[in-house]
């Protein structure tokens, strides 16, 4: 008799973008080996950098089960979509949720669901029998296709999971001015309550890309992942993912990948550093200070291109923006184009998920 797992989304996710290659150069969820070298040194057992683990985690009685077997069958939906090849039977450490996430606070979105999973996983190379489930997803092979076919020989990924504001609009079309052309990429998948909706995302950027930036050197889609929201280490995972997409530069900004101040500003671009001199990332890292509208200058800055007094800087907050447009209003200008805001509000309530 066949041993069987009905997969929840973000795990049915991960084997997808397994499958696709996203994750390359994995090949299934991480056995312990992999997964202790990641949470430990950040970088997979073979001395590839990788910082985000990316686990199976079962029940205590699918475990002992899956001691004895050899392979496990994947389900979704009641259908059976995959199969895994079952190499370890581990069980992750408290201390490991820390050392990812840097903290154990549970009111941290990430690690509120990773006490929410299994300290039991299985690992092992993992296949997707059906291929359908493929259809929505960001493909490598297609999307390094689209860039040769353009002629772009130098490609900016952009990552996100708001809507544009001034502040974003500022760092993607420095990043037009280094590179060819820009791959804006937003996330979707597990969000926290209350963050922007797929089709706020979608709206925003379909009228910047129409009525403001050169389409033609605009590439949108989405990815699809849960938001693990893990800081400093979501940030390097997030431009591995984009070399796999054919990227050669990738932008981390200010706090990227983190969520209430659970860290530092440039955290990320600190542990960017320190990881490139450990080895080679494939990618450009586009390190870029906070862009501020700066009242003086009349226009978005940032500390490195203005010397302006500090009194005349306002800040380009995203959480702001967010609260005035659930009332329905549009943000000052300075903040956020009102054509962009005007496309997010009629989307009523649905602009959340």
């Amino acid at each position: 008799m066949k041993l069987t797992l009905e997969l929840p989304p973000p795990a049915l996710h991960d084997l997808i973008n397994i499958e696709t290659g996203l994750f390359y150069p994995l090949k299934g969820f991480m056995t312990s080996r992999d997964y202790h070298s990641v949470v430990d040194r950040m970088t997979l057992s073979n001395g590839s950098i990788w910082t985000i683990p990316i686990t199976l985690d079962v029940s205590h009685d699918m475990f002992l089960k899956a001691a004895d077997r050899s392979r496990l069958y994947f389900t979704y939906g009641g259908r059976e979509i995959g199969v895994m090849k079952i190499e370890d039977c581990f069980r992750a450490r408290q201390s490991d949720v820390h050392k990812v996430y840097g903290t154990e606070d549970l009111r941290h979105p990430g690690v509120g669901l990773e006490a929410a999973r299994n300290e039991y996983r299985i690992g092992g190379a993992t296949t997707l029998l059906d291929r359908r489930l493929m259809r929505r997803s960001l493909l490598p092979e297609k999307t390094r296709k689209i860039f040769r076919r353009r002629g772009w020989k130098t490609i900016a990924g952009f990552q996100t999971r708001n809507p544009i504001h001034n502040a974003h609009e500022y760092i993607q079309r420095a990043c037009m001015e280094r590179c060819d052309a820009i791959f804006i990429n937003p996330t979707i998948g597990w969000k926290q309550p209350n963050d922007f909706s797929e089709q706020a995302i979608r709206a925003a950027y379909a009228t910047m890309i129409r009525d403001f930036y050169p389409a033609h050197r605009v590439h949108f889609a989405f990815i699809k992942m849960p938001t693990r929201y893990a800081g400093p280490r979501d940030a390097v995972f997030h431009a591995i993912l984009r070399r796999n997409l054919g990227c050669t530069h990738f932008v981390i900004g200010r706090d990227h990948g983190g969520v209430g101040g659970y860290y530092g500003h440039y955290e990320a671009h600190d542990l960017s550093k320190q990881l490139q001199s450990r080895g080679d990332l494939g990618i450009e890292l586009l390190l870029f200070k906070e862009p501020y509208h700066c009242l003086s200058c009349g226009m978005v800055v940032t500390e490195r291109t203005c010397g302006c007094d500090v009194k005349n800087r306002v800040l380009i907050s995203g959480g702001k923006i967010r609260k005035t447009l659930s009332l329905g209003k549009k943000p000052n200008k300075i903040l956020m184009r009102p054509e962009i805001a005007a496309s997010i509000i009629r989307l009523g309530k649905k602009m959340f998920v």
